[in-house]
């Protein structure tokens, strides 16, 4: 469920076209922050921001990983409504070889030779796309790159997906707010807006953000890793169908072939990471 509401994401943001990205953004972080916030209250679930509040390197580190996620909202809301979905399903194909890059360079992870095959014909299918386009595919970089290091930076934190989430929120929040204020009724698309269906819509930002990633934090806990990292490029692939066949955006056989060698570099990724796990699953029984 989680894999398929972000796939069918870029559906819920064409709903209502004519809105600025800045602004979708300010309001899935506002709304985001105040449905997480209600959430923690009802559990009586807020003991866990003291002890993050007395850690600086802590603070820092989510002060980063909100840098980054905000910036990857941002690229995406943009990519979607300016019809570049397909070139977003890019970067999260792309981003699990991201990982294997950054775990090497960041954490000293050694990748195994299958990996390295991976990353080299990724790498080769992320030049092709650029020479066959004239440009850098700069959409589905800078979507798996920042996807990639606000993974990173979540793994080595502390907090959960709820409070990690929440605290990200808390501190993009006043800007947002700032924002929001700023943009209070300026326009036909900015809330509050002259009809009861764009504030709707607005709104839902906020439970279509947070919803999804409490059920995939609930399934991490239930399922295989490697059966999470199977069922990860269930949401690019959905986007990538939307923007073929519902928003007919061009695939010329350049990217076909572009993407066709980071496919074959992801098939290469998952059956190594597959057989390493049947390996190990005897030593760790």
């Amino acid at each position: 469920m989680a894999f398929s509401w972000w796939g069918f994401f870029p559906i819920y943001f064409r709903l209502l076209p004519g809105v600025q990205p800045v602004e979708v953004l300010a309001n899935r972080i506002v709304w985001s922050l105040l449905l997480v916030t209600a959430i923690l209250t009802w559990q009586r679930h807020w003991g866990w921001l003291g002890r993050a509040l007395r850690h600086p390197r802590s603070i820092a580190s989510f002060i980063a990983s909100s840098l980054l996620l905000s910036a990857n909202w941002i690229t995406y809301i943009w990519a979607v409504s300016n019809g570049h979905v397909v070139d977003a399903s890019l970067g999260y194909f792309m981003t699990p070889l991201v990982n294997v890059a950054l775990g090497y360079g960041l954490l000293g992870e050694r990748p195994r030779r299958a990996q390295w095959t991976a990353l080299a014909i990724a790498a080769i299918g992320v030049v092709w796309l650029t020479i066959s386009a004239g440009k850098l595919p700069w959409i589905g970089l800078v979507l798996g790159l920042t996807f990639g290091a606000y993974g990173l930076l979540r793994k080595v934190a502390v907090l959960s997906a709820l409070e990690g989430l929440t605290f990200e929120t808390m501190i993009l929040g006043p800007a947002a707010l700032a924002g929001m204020v700023w943009w209070w009724g300026s326009s036909a698309t900015s809330f509050p807006g002259p009809d009861l269906g764009t504030n709707l819509w607005l709104l839902g930002l906020g439970p279509a953000t947070t919803l999804p990633l409490l059920l995939f934090a609930i399934a991490a806990r239930r399922i295989p890793l490697t059966t999470l990292g199977l069922m990860q490029y269930l949401s690019p692939t959905v986007q990538l169908v939307i923007g073929l066949w519902l928003f007919h955006e061009p695939f010329t056989l350049g990217r076909l072939a572009g993407f066709g060698l980071i496919w074959i570099a992801l098939a290469i990724y998952t059956a190594d990471g597959w057989r390493t796990m049947r390996r190990l699953a005897p030593t760790a029984a």
